[in-house]
């Protein structure tokens, strides 16, 4: 378990600035039966333990020698700079199973993307699961080596766990999938259409485009099933 020692903290509101100036990261510990409590960790400190721990590892946090086993729960960053400016660190119980979201870690790469041209499109970045604390896995592994024709796709279900985790998402849903990259042709006809006569460019975010891709999805596993 990743260690991270802490200090309580008596500066509250703006004096946190003063705070921050030192070196030091504001921060707050609650849990089941703890109370919430302001403290204080190194910024060096807590920057190398979220590297390692993320929001889905257990982390022993020692304040003043009293010490819990907690979960990174919400960090706040500077919109600017993106340095962290508050965290939260929640207390749990580790006889009692907890929900959380881990992240997924694409390793591998797609011959469809890399032989053929193919557009690789990650639909989820976490997925949720359930597991004592203990047991809570710090990412879950997507092989891309599979995804070798275009449509190809790897659901959630095709996503290994490990002993004692079980998932909260939908199994059926897509976390990643190719998709086939415009034809020639499809280019050429783009490029003949007149500067005067071409629609104005629709220009979607990547949320719109992912809930797309998922409508998409939610349609062929219909089909499948009914087949």
């Amino acid at each position: 378990m990743v260690e991270l020692k802490a200090k309580p903290r008596i500066e509250l509101g703006k004096k946190t600035n003063a705070l921050r100036r030192a070196g030091f990261l504001p921060a707050v510990v609650y849990g089941d039966k703890v109370p919430a409590q302001p403290i204080q960790v190194s910024y060096k400190d807590f920057e190398k333990t979220y590297r390692e721990a993320g929001e889905s590892t257990l982390v022993s946090l020692d304040v003043n020698g009293k010490k819990f086993n907690v979960l990174i729960y919400d960090v706040s960053h500077d919109a600017l700079t993106g340095k962290p400016l508050h965290v939260d660190f929640y207390a749990v119980r580790m006889d009692k199973e907890i929900r959380t979201k881990v992240p997924i870690e694409f390793i591998g790469e797609s011959l469809a993307v890399k032989n053929e041209g193919g557009i690789l499109v990650k639909v989820m970045q976490e997925i949720e699961v359930e597991a004592l604390p203990q047991d809570l896995p710090h990412g879950l592994k997507a092989d891309l080596s599979g995804l070798s024709a275009f449509k190809a796709r790897i659901l959630v279900k095709d996503i290994s766990l490990p002993k004692g985790v079980k998932v909260i998402s939908d199994p059926e849903e897509t976390v990643v999938l190719v998709e086939a990259p415009r034809s020639e042709e499809e280019l050429a006809a783009i490029k003949e259409v007149p500067a005067t006569e071409a629609a104005p460019v629709e220009v979607k975010t990547e949320r719109e485009v992912k809930k797309e891709v998922r409508a998409q999805a939610e349609v062929e596993n219909k089909e499948t099933v009914e087949k």
